[in-house]
């Protein structure tokens, strides 16, 4: 067995709407049939005995090698403790060549637990050990390292619940939630709005302590110090015991707390100057209580109390803390809901001065504490609270936050209870925290946990707010480069910021960002982070499906142009029209709930896809008594038709009529193909919800130039003979175009044409056979790019189709586009009509608007 190709399936895609590894697996003679190597079975069960049942996803057909990788990929995470299910094998066209497809959480688990499940199956294959307990500890160590801390993890988790959209920046904690001028971002716990300046006061502990107390708030007394000495005579100005922490620290590094003689206060200061300038403040007594204030509202709270052991009068204290750790809600850093207890320095520090070390022997229920500090990032636990604090200790914590600065803010204090005010017990406010951890509150050891994300949510995204923005996805055959474009000229016309991806590049706001084509889903992506786009608009290519799924979730309109049999079939897989439609109609089955699928009723594998819509369907089609069409408009649903000389969008009674002599791009509804994608476009623009004077005055402004639509159909004068440009390519194309040139008067036509060296020998072939018989002059060039084609392959199947031409009387070939495109131009006379079928667009557009000029 071979694995000759990995690749991570980031978005929505071919076999589903889960993040996907995609392997293509090659297996040879008995690999095919599992039941022909003797013993694999019974071996591979002995090294992995929970891999559970293996079976190929359709049943009665024979196992083969490749189903068992998909079998033992998932089965690896899913012991890893990674929330998948979704696994997939599938026959190719190629004999013994399978396609494996297996869901993962974070794609470096994917990718790895298909390496180790490859090594799993060589293993059994060879009679050699394997160690499926290690397999699995590294990848769930793996997935603890790359999958998001539980904090960020919540506020995340609150999204998705409200179908709010959301990309990880980084491989840490800055995520981005809702799209375009919707989004906000976040960091752990931290947003957007908050400034650096809230930030940097949170983290000096002496200004905060000022600011609080000049709002009225509880803290207790202390200052910076800067030596020992210092830090002493602080000590007794203030009153023991007191506390030592760093200036600026976090997650109770460095802090030591009830210090009641000098040596502590010496080893105390040496702790807290590791992490940057120290303070003394007084101590408090009583317990350590994290409130944790979102907005303008306390929404959790828990006491926090210091790790610590219960002597059973047997154990060491070694023991005891080992035994510990041993739950499961223990781990190392943020990961899990609970660190584990450490006995290092400090600890052992803190049992010297209960008279203890860590082999003595706690008596039968005496408590041990290993820390002063209540942190759950050094092992401490946390009990929930949020139910028993007083409307007066809730406004302390908020006026807190706000005098600071912070949105998402963590109040540290120090009382009794909080059940009572904090003036009422000598109580205060001993620290406020920016990115504070959620974690506690989340799960917390004791008590109920609380939905601490969402609160974050709704703080960032208003209820009924899913920060997205009017996405509208565009695939088919030919017309979806100009459709995507029309509509994204109707979207401007309207005021909004857009950001639209093709196969000419990357624009936002009518500017380009990006060149080459963009029609693949990191555009999409990159379109969508953009903070000034206020509506999408996606050229979704089948490459970019195949090599990485969508670059979104869903899209609020799908449209779907046509499909053809030249649009690369034989490639990936793609062998028919059929599956083709499978592989487009993933923008269709990724429409919003409230979105509409816009289809091509024209064309049944198109209006096909209706089925597999989520939300609703317009269908369009130049022939209004179409069955399809007839059907629609009868039950009172929108469709979009021509009658007569208008377009006209239809629901129920209700009519709306846009003339065709007012859309320029149609010239006066003769190129029947301009007709279609503006019908396309029109109800791509009435399902995003523009209104209809806007669409008018849109599609009237649309020029079909080589500004507003590059290589399509772009029509030009050279010395009073008609020239047009072109990038068709496929055999749909090829008869569009012929049936556009046919409706333009012309004593003589010629065409220019070269061949895409990737497609099928009979698709090239078919294109020259269609010109043939519809012009006198064919000029063949072959480009310096064949595409896996040998020198002058593509030239000769050009030629061949030619032959048995009913019209074609002059036929020439030519190395080079350029040197074309000026042969055809120097045989030109006034009155004739030339099609050039552009390869280079940009430089080829460039190049005759050159020539023009000259003329």
């Amino acid at each position: 067995m071979e694995v000759t190709r990995i690749r991570a399936l980031r978005g929505p895609n071919l076999w589903s709407r889960h993040t996907s590894i995609e392997a293509i697996v090659k297996c040879e003679g008995a690999e095919n049939v599992i039941g022909d190597l003797p013993g694999f079975e019974q071996r591979l069960r002995a090294l992995f005995p929970t891999i559970g049942e293996l079976h190929p996803v359709v049943l009665g057909q024979p196992l083969a090698l490749a189903h068992v990788l998909e079998n033992a990929a998932l089965s690896l995470q899913a012991h890893a403790g990674c929330s998948v299910n979704f696994g997939h094998t599938t026959y190719t066209t190629d004999e013994g060549v399978y396609q494996v497809v297996v869901q993962y959480g974070e794609e470096a688990v994917g990718r790895l637990a298909m390496k180790l499940a490859e090594q799993l199956i060589e293993a059994a294959l060879a009679d050699k050990p394997f160690d499926a307990n290690a397999a699995i500890a590294r990848l769930r160590e793996l997935d603890e390292d790359e999958r998001l801390g539980p904090s960020t993890g919540s506020i995340v988790d609150a999204a998705v619940a409200r179908g709010i959209p959301y990309r990880r920046l980084t491989r840490g904690s800055l995520v981005q939630f809702g799209w375009g001028s919707k989004q906000r971002r976040i960091q752990a716990a931290e947003v957007d709005a908050t400034s650096g300046v809230a930030e940097s006061i949170a983290q000096d502990k002496e200004l905060t302590k000022q600011l609080l107390n000049a709002a009225g708030v509880p803290v207790p007394l202390g200052r910076p110090v800067t030596d020992v000495e210092d830090a002493w005579a602080a000590a007794q100005d203030i009153g023991l015991p007191v506390v030592v922490k760093p200036q600026d620290g976090n997650q109770g590094k460095g802090v030591t707390v009830n210090i009641v003689s000098r040596e502590q206060l010496v080893a105390a200061y040496d702790a807290a100057a590791e992490y940057g300038e120290v303070m003394v403040e007084k101590f408090l007594p009583g317990f350590d209580f994290r409130l944790l204030v979102v907005g303008d509202r306390l929404v959790a709270a828990a006491r926090r109390d210091p790790p610590q052991v219960i002597g059973d009068g047997t154990s060491t204290v070694r023991q005891l803390v080992d035994t510990v750790n041993q739950d499961p809600r223990r781990g190392e850093g943020h990961a899990t809901s609970l660190t584990k207890i450490r006995l290092d320095d400090i600890a052992v520090g803190r049992l010297e001065a209960q008279g203890l070390t860590p082999d003595s022997v706690p008596e039968l229920g005496q408590r041990v504490v290993l820390r002063n500090n209540a942190n759950l990032s050094t092992g401490g636990t946390a009990t929930d609270v949020t139910d028993t604090v007083h409307p007066e200790i809730a406004a302390r914590a908020v006026d807190a936050a706000q005098m600071v600065g912070l949105h998402i803010c963590g109040v540290d204090m120090v009382c009794e209870n909080v059940l009572v005010p904090l003036e009422e017990q000598s109580g205060g406010v001993v620290e406020v925290n920016a990115a504070p951890g959620l974690r506690m509150h989340i799960s917390p050891s004791f008590g109920r946990g609380r939905p601490v994300g969402d609160a974050v949510m709704d703080t960032l995204f208003p209820p009924g707010d899913d920060g997205r923005i009017p996405v509208v996805a565009v695939t088919g055959t030919n017309g979806k480069t100009t459709t995507a474009r029309l509509i994204n000229h109707l979207l401007a016309s309207s005021g909004l910021r857009t950001g639209m991806t093709n196969t000419d590049g990357v624009y936002v706001d009518g500017r380009q960002t990006d060149s080459g084509d963009c029609s693949g889903p990191k555009s999409a992506r990159n379109v969508l982070l953009h903070p000034e786009v206020d509506a999408a608009v996606f050229e979704v290519a089948r490459g970019g499906i195949l090599r990485e799924g969508l670059g979104f979730d869903r899209c609020q309109v799908a449209v779907v142009t046509n499909l053809g049999q030249g649009d690369h079939l034989g490639l990936n897989y793609i062998t028919s029209v059929e599956e083709l439609a499978v592989l487009k109609r993933v923008i269709v089955r990724n429409v919003a709930p409230g979105g509409y699928g816009v289809l091509n009723a024209a064309d049944p594998n198109v209006a096909a896809m209706a089925a597999g819509c989520p939300g609703n369907i317009i269908f369009f089609s130049a022939d209004r008594s179409h069955p399809v069409m007839a059907t629609h408009r009868a039950q009172g649903k929108r469709t979009v038709f021509v009658d007569q000389d208008a377009v006209v969008a239809s629901e129920g009674s209700w009519r709306e009529r846009v003339p065709l002599r007012d859309v320029p791009i149609t010239r006066n509804g003769t190129i029947g193909f301009q007709v279609d994608n503006v019908m396309a476009a029109v109800a791509a623009a009435w399902a995003v919800g523009l209104d209809w004077d806007t669409i008018r005055s849109g599609l009237a402004s649309f020029k079909s130039d080589t500004h507003g639509v590059p290589g399509r159909f772009n029509v030009m004068d050279y010395r009073g003979a008609t020239v047009i440009a072109d990038y068709g390519h496929n055999t749909d194309a090829m008869r569009a175009l012929v049936s556009a040139v046919d409706t333009m008067p012309a004593k003589r036509r010629s065409v220019v044409i070269s061949g895409a060296g990737d497609r099928r020998d009979e698709d090239i072939r078919d294109q020259t056979a269609i010109l043939g018989k519809a012009f006198d002059d064919v000029i063949l060039y072959q480009d310096a790019a064949q595409r896996g084609r040998a020198d002058g392959e593509v030239m000769a199947l050009l030629r061949q189709g030619l032959q048995g031409a009913t019209r074609t009387s002059y036929i020439d070939e030519i190395r080079g586009e350029f040197i074309a495109i000026d042969q055809a131009l120097a045989r030109l006379q006034p009155g004739d009509l030339s099609l050039i079928l552009v390869d280079q667009v940009e430089e080829a557009l460039a190049h005759l608007q050159k020539r023009i000029a000259e003329a």
